[in-house]
Order: C-alpha cells, then sequence, then structure tokens
C-alpha cells in the first residue's frame, strides 16, 4: 500500500494514531502508539527503536537496540481504541551498518519459508486454512502462589452452572454435545458474527461460524484460504479481535488447548495444500486417495517430521493435555481419508480439485502461527525432495483400537519436553534455505524448557488429593 493511499485513509477515517504491532518469539503481540503525524517516508525507512532484551527469546541487553518497520500492506482501521487509529504489522531488524531482517523475527521466517519453496517448486504457493476453536467465558479467575492455587471458570452456557443459575430458564448444553447447537443453547452466536463481520472489514474472509462440541462455550472460526505470511497475519488478528470483543462484551476469550478437564479441547486444525497457476498440485483423481505423488510425499516429510514440528504446532505444556484418546485429538502419526483420529485428515467431502488439500489436526492455539506454519511447509519441502511414501492410509478409529494393535504405529509425543527432545535430534530441514536458523531453535528450546520446569516444581491441588494422606 503506498504512503498516499495510507493518507488517504487517515483523512477517511479521522485518524489521530498510529499503532504499530510486532510479535515475539513466542507469539506475543506488543504495540506501540504515535501520533499520526509520524506517518511519513521516514517512519518506512528509520522505523521505530524496541528493546529486544524485554521481548522473550530475543536479544540480550548487551545489544537490545533493535528496530521496528510497519508494513504498510497490513493497515487497518483498529477498532478497539477510543481515538481513531491506524493499526499495522511490523518487523524487527537487526540494528547496524544495514538495516538487515532478524533471524529471530517469526515474519521473517515466514517469508523465507514462502521463498524457498518457490524457488523449489518454481512459482508455487502454500496455501493454508486455520479452524480456530476457542472457549468463551463469563468469568475466569486463576492464582497460583506459595501456600494456593486454583483456577475457576465460569460459563452460563454450561450443565455444570444449572444449579447456580438464577435465570432458572433451562437451556443448559449437556458435556460434549455442543456441536453445531443451535439459539438459544448457542448464546453467543451473535458475538461470533460481529466478530466476523469486524474481521471482514480488515481483510479476513469467513468461511464459516458456529457452536464447537464444548458445552462449556466452546466455538470455532473458520477463514478463508490465504498464503503462508498472510495467514500468519491473518491469525494474529484473529485472535486479537477475538480477544478483544469478548472483553469489550464483558466476556473472556481463550485459546488455550485444555482449559477444562475432561471436556473437548481447542486445536487449530491446518488445512493445507501447495498450488501453481491452475490450483492445487497435491490432486491426482488416479492416484492414492486421490492425491498426488507430490502431495503424498509432502505428507510423507510431515509424518516423517512429526515430532519436531509439534515443537512449534503445539509448543506449551497444556499443549499435551488435549492430546489424548477419546476427544477427536490425533495421538499417533497416520493419515487417512474422513478420520478424525489421524494426524492427517484428507477431508473426504472435497470436491474441488484446485483446491484438493489435506488438513494436519495436531496444532493448537498456543502455536505462534508464523513459526508453525513455517515448520509444516519445510516439513512437506524435505519430503518432496527426498520422495518420502507416507505409506497407505489408515482409515480405523484409532480410539477404538486394542493396545497391542497401536504398539506398531508411531505415538505422537506425550509432553512438551518429549516434543523439545525430538526438535534438538530432527531439525536439519528447518535449516535449509536458511528458513530457521540455528539461534532461533537454540533460544526456542530454552525457553520452551523454562516452562516445562516452571511446571514441573509447582503441586497441583488434583496431587493433594492424591497424595496428602500418604
Amino acid at each position: 500500500m503506498s504512503l498516499d493511499k495510507l493518507k488517504k485513509m487517515v483523512k477517511d477515517h479521522g485518524v489521530e494514531y498510529l499503532d504499530l504491532k510486532f510479535g515475539d518469539l513466542l507469539g506475543f503481540w506488543h504495540h506501540i502508539t504515535l501520533p499520526v503525524s509520524e506517518l511519513g517516508t521516514g517512519l518506512f525507512t528509520n522505523g521505530v527503536g524496541v528493546d529486544g532484551s524485554s521481548l522473550p527469546g530475543f536479544s540480550r541487553i548487551e545489544n537490545g537496540d533493535m528496530i521496528l518497520l510497519p508494513v504498510a500492506d497490513t493497515a487497518f482501521i483498529d477498532p478497539f481504541f477510543d481515538r481513531p487509529t491506524l493499526s499495522m504489522l511490523g518487523d524487527i531488524m537487526e540494528v547496524g551498518d544495514k538495516v538487515l531482517p532478524y533471524s529471530r523475527n517469526p515474519r521473517r521466517v515466514a517469508s523465507h519459508a514462502e521463498a524457498y519453496l518457490a524457488k523449489t517448486i518454481k512459482g508455487a504457493k502454500i496455501i493454508l486454512g486455520p479452524e480456530f476453536e476457542f472457549y468463551v467465558f463469563d468469568r475466569v479467575n486463576f492464582f497460583q502462589g506459595p501456600d494456593s492455587a486454583f483456577y475457576d471458570l465460569d460459563s452460563t452456557e454450561a450443565m455444570w452452572q444449572a444449579p447456580d443459575d438464577d435465570e432458572n430458564l433451562g437451556y443448559k448444553i449437556p458435556s460434549k454435545k455442543g456441536y453445531h447447537i443451535a439459539p438459544p443453547m448457542d448464546r453467543i452466536y451473535n458475538l461470533r458474527s460481529e466478530i466476523c463481520s469486524m474481521l471482514a472489514k480488515v481483510g479476513v474472509g469467513l468461511k464459516y461460524h458456529h457452536h464447537e462440541v464444548g458445552g462449556g462455550g466452546q466455538h470455532e472460526i473458520e477463514v478463508q484460504f490465504a498464503p503462508l505470511l498472510a495467514m500468519g497475519d491473518q491469525s494474529m488478528l484473529v485472535k486479537y479481535f477475538v480477544k478483544n470483543q469478548a472483553f469489550r462484551s464483558g466476556k473472556s476469550a481463550t485459546f488455550m488447548p485444555k482449559p477444562l478437564f475432561n471436556e473437548p479441547g481447542s486445536g487449530l486444525h491446518v488445512h493445507q495444500y501447495i498450488a501453481d497457476s491452475k490450483g492445487s498440485i497435491f490432486f491426482d483423481k488416479n492416484g492414492r486417495a486421490r492425491f498426488s505423488d507430490i502431495g503424498l510425499w509432502y505428507i510423507g516429510g510431515m509424518l516423517k517430521h512429526v515430532d519436531s514440528i509439534l515443537a512449534f504446532t503445539n509448543p506449551s505444556t497444556n499443549s499435551f493435555k488435549r492430546l489424548v484418546p477419546g476427544f477427536e485429538a490425533p495421538v499417533a502419526g497416520t493419515y487417512s481419508v474422513g478420520n478424525r483420529t489421524a494426524c492427517i485428515r484428507i477431508p473426504g467431502y472435497q470436491r474441488d480439485p484446485k483446491k484438493m488439500r489435506f488438513e494436519f489436526r495436531p496444532p493448537d492455539g498456543t502455536m505462534n502461527p508464523y513459526l508453525a506454519f513455517a515448520a509444516m511447509l519445510m516439513a512437506g519441502i524435505d519430503g518432496i525432495k527426498n520422495k518420502i511414501d507416507p505409506g497407505l492410509p489408515l482409515d480405523q478409529n484409532l480410539d477404538e483400537m486394542k493396545p497391542e494393535d497401536l504398539v506398531h504405529m508411531h505415538m505422537l509425543p506425550t509432553s512438551l519436553n518429549k516434543a523439545m527432545n525430538a526438535l534438538e535430534e530432527d531439525n536439519s530441514y528447518l535449516l535449509e534455505g536458511g528458513v530457521f536458523t540455528e539461534d532461533l531453535l537454540e533460544n526456542w528450546i530454552k525457553l520452551k524448557r523454562k516452562e516445562v520446569t516452571e511446571i514441573r516444581i509447582r503441586p497441583t491441588p488434583y496431587e493433594f488429593e492424591m497424595y496428602y494422606d500418604l
């Protein structure tokens, strides 16, 4: 977007402030607000100084000075500011004789992954379509101290709240019975529509939205497909809009994978395919599961590297409380057609050859989308380059298979620590083309190992129930 177009947006909307948003290594957004008078060519060449040592996984304090360069094409009118504000996403750059992309800037990784694919398969693009699952609660409170710890969640939709419901109007959703449930049980369909309409105004297209399986306020928004870097930006916008509009409505939204015990977890399934000018190159009407060799090799690469991929697609200790049998969550490295217990599902209902795709089901909303999308792509490219055959699809319900049959399958990591072990042992495919860098991987693993330790050293309430009287 040209500077003239930005200035027109400023004039048309009476903009008073510029808000620059940027992500750290873990995927948290940060922002800095400038007066609109700062909008000029200098903003896009000189940027704004930031302290990288204050951002998780970035630079040390002795070389913390970095530059934030806004990206004009990401500009949108931010609806969550009382004063008219133009927001833009930005890239963190290194300070030196030249302004260079910072190796650990997540948007750089996504951009370089796209370039690496285009170089490997001339003119090709990776097209992604995430499904955003999340819970909306009416009250959230949690605390961790040396002498006490608790979390307390409330959803007016949930059956467990029926005894304390002052409204006494019924319409509670039974446990695990919320899938596509209609109003009045679906209480926040209007809020979802509001969010989706707001997203449409900033260029995030809607595929559909609906209530999800979780009766305690679980929902899903699925967006239109887009290329990798654009979808990374859109994923950050979806989370920003969902959380802020829920907050503005007196509610609290979370993309945490498993906020409720024994209730469905929230995933962030990622549909994907490689496309050229004619559409998906994954389609072959005579191929196995109607997939081309390239498509099957891509799947083969993802299954080969799936354990280390999870270090980016499922990067929280809570992630692995979702990846358990019995909740439509994958636990084994398999692929199939139409089987939602598989790690990779080829949708049985897809009919458009130009969009022939598969769905990678393990990911969740704690991911940094730029890094997670790039990791999936790099594994797929490795599969294509080395012609990795994924074998035959497994069209069985893994939740109902006998333990002796599961022994012969590759089971996914059961903890964040195991996923980090896999990343340490299997990462050369990520380093191809300079997409990921060794310093990024080292700092990512360091941050995640610390999270594992922080959880490991804290007692939980259930441990008191199990062990207090021993």
